[in-house]
């Protein structure tokens, strides 16, 4: 635990950031950190969005009411941090001490403290004396789990006979409720933080944060919040498919034009056939087919989400759909990891370190991949586009196909929430977990910021992770396709193998074999389906929804099949980048392997229904 990290740890100097705009709720965090070490340097940052609000900080007058160097900065200019380097500097060579003054607690909580101080002193270093005050609130609040993690650190049993004694006989009739000594700590230490606010802010414009409650009046409304959510999405989502189709153009004529230079250097050197076909048919190809279909979208919908990430949007978004997660039983903060699935699902998984109960963290990894990754966007796009969109006007086929796609990603979510549900009433019984969320300022974007993070950290590491399976899947689907067997290539056995129960589910073998070699990565599913009917031998790389169509129908494709196949295209195991992170996340196979079970199942349900209603109709 991280309170336990800081308490033993004995950090030379811990920083604390807090915002001038809202110091009073980040007051709290400060009187927390020095009960674990007077070590410690307050950082009061954003004085210039302070400022723009009517706002004045006194650092000087929070100084001496906390008792520890308080120094100000404005992080987007770097001059002002040379003061806080200097002072962290200082303080981790010696020259600079602090004696913080730690909030005070009502007199029966202090009372059990003292009585607890001198057998807790023996326990402890002289490194350790510090957090006397702090442990004694451990054992008093007896929570087994962070005593079992001290006692790890101390070299003499912590609950001895003497201690146990105090806690029954002389602690035990000052804090009867423990639920109320928890109260009482909190509540002493926020009006610790008012008192403190008081006393070193001055409000030059008492409605400085008028502007954004009139934001969020219409933002966070029962009536308008989830609308205008649905309609950011849409917005993104429409920016994202129209915007990534020309990258994606240019990206495949460039990768197409270097497989011809592969070509000819393989000629050059005399390279064998089979050797071609390995490398640059299956490896090649793949990796080049899955960079020009995931790069685009990713470098887009990622500098979006972040941009409404930085602009304080996202918060929003979770406090609009709490009040589902928590009739679910989950915690309302899987809004913002459902949210994060809709570009990379393995960016989503990892995002669910924000959900501190582990129960809930589960229940948000096992149903992240309901909502459709970027990798399924264009299979989604198409589907709906040959077979949604056709029926209509041209002027209006791309609207309609839109929000077809919009209905079937509603769906998703829908199952989020269902399946989260049926979790936290199962196999992950529990109580929602409290969410306090602390709704930020409207903050001008950075927009330096917003590349950086969503194109380095996001974009290329997921791409990367991608980049690393396609590779070797690429040789193994090239080996289906070209190796026979009794004049049959392994790629069409395997789907006459797949045929019968293909057909339970209202398409053919071929289209569910595509799914299934499609696991390394959503984006070959479609060329795997259509190499499988034009029996190339290679991915097939075509731009031209029409030709696309044209094939499909021409191997029995009907309005039937084009919607079960983007249902099941929405309703399927992770990608393998995805059960990847999902292991390294859970460190379990266990749960690993539901995670792949669940969606699929839905996905196979749905699909063998739609069909069996579509078949009593027509």
């Amino acid at each position: 635990m991280l309170e336990i990290i800081y308490a033993f740890g004995h950090p030379d100097v811990t920083v604390v950031v807090v915002d001038a705009t809202c110091l009073e709720r980040n007051l709290n965090l400060v009187y927390q950190i020095m009960e674990l070490t007077s070590n410690v340097i307050v950082c009061v940052n954003l004085l210039d969005e302070a400022k723009k609000k009517g706002i004045f900080v006194d650092l000087k007058k929070l100084s001496l009411l906390l008792g520890v160097p308080v120094v100000g900065t404005i992080a987007r200019k770097k001059k002002t941090l040379k003061n806080l380097l200097s002072s962290i500097h200082d303080m981790a060579t010696g020259k600079l001490k602090a004696t913080p003054r730690l909030a005070k607690y009502s007199d029966n909580i202090e009372k059990a403290i003292d009585l607890l101080h001198d057998d807790i002193d023996k326990l402890l270093s002289d490194k350790d004396k510090y957090i006397n005050r702090w442990l004694a609130l451990k054992l008093i609040d007896n929570d087994t789990k962070i005593l079992a993690s001290l006692q790890k650190n101390l070299s003499k049993p912590l609950l001895n006979d003497e201690i146990k004694e105090k806690l029954s006989s002389e602690v035990s009739p000052l804090i009867s409720d423990i639920s109320n000594f928890r109260n009482q700590l909190v509540s002493n230490i926020i009006g610790k933080c008012e008192t403190v606010n008081k006393t070193v802010c001055i409000l030059r414009n008492k409605n400085y944060n008028l502007r954004d409650r009139k934001i969020d009046k219409i933002l966070t409304s029962k009536k308008y919040g989830i609308p205008i959510m649905l309609l950011f999405l849409g917005i993104i989502f429409w920016i994202t498919i129209v915007g990534a189709n020309y990258p994606s153009q240019v990206l495949s004529k460039l990768f197409e034009f270097i497989q011809e230079k592969l070509y000819l250097l393989f000629d050059y050197f005399n390279s064998p056939d089979w050797l071609k076909g390995i490398l640059i048919d299956g490896v090649y190809q793949t990796l080049s087919w899955v960079i020009a279909v995931m790069l685009p979208p990713m470098a887009i919908f990622f500098p979006m989400f972040t941009f409404l990430e930085d602009l304080g949007y996202l918060p929003r978004v979770a406090f609009n759909l709490d009040r589902c997660f928590k009739r679910c039983c989950t915690s309302g903060k899987q809004a913002l990891t459902m949210c994060m699935g809709f570009g990379c699902n393995s960016a989503g998984i990892v995002g669910c370190r924000i959900i501190d109960s582990p129960r809930e963290r589960l229940i948000a990894i096992l149903t992240n991949n309901f909502v459709p990754c970027n990798g399924r966007f264009p299979f989604l796009i198409t589907m709906a586009t040959i077979f949604i969109g056709s029926f209509f006007a041209p002027s209006i086929s791309s609207f309609v196909a839109t929000v077809f796609v919009l209905l079937l990603i509603l769906l998703g979510i829908w199952l989020t929430l269902i399946v989260s549900k049926l979790l936290s009433k199962t196999i992950l019984k529990g109580i929602p977990s409290s969410f306090i969320l602390e709704l930020p300022p409207y903050r001008r974007p950075q927009v330096g910021k917003i590349l950086v993070r969503s194109l380095l950290d996001r974009t290329l590491f997921v791409l990367g992770r991608a980049v690393a399976v396609a590779a070797p899947t690429g040789l193994v689907i090239w080996l289906f396709a070209n190796v026979n067997i009794g004049g049959i290539s392994i790629l069409s056995h395997l789907a006459q193998f797949l045929e019968p129960f293909a057909r339970l589910m209202g398409f053919d073998g071929y289209i569910l074999l595509g799914f299934i070699l499609g696991f390394p990565a959503n984006e070959i599913v479609l060329p795997i389906i259509l190499m499988s009917y034009m029996a190339t031998g290679t991915l097939v790389n075509l731009e031209d929804t029409f030709a696309i169509g044209k094939i499909l129908i021409q191997n029995g494709w009907t309005l039937l099949t084009g919607i079960n196949a983007m249902i099941f295209s929405l309703l399927h195991f992770p990608c393998s980048t995805a059960l990847i992170t999902i292991k390294k996340e859970t460190k379990s196979w266990k749960w690993t392997l539901l995670a792949f079970a669940i969606p699929t199942v839905c996905g196979i349900v749905i699909c063998m229904f739609t069909n069996l209603i579509y078949n009593l109709i027509f």
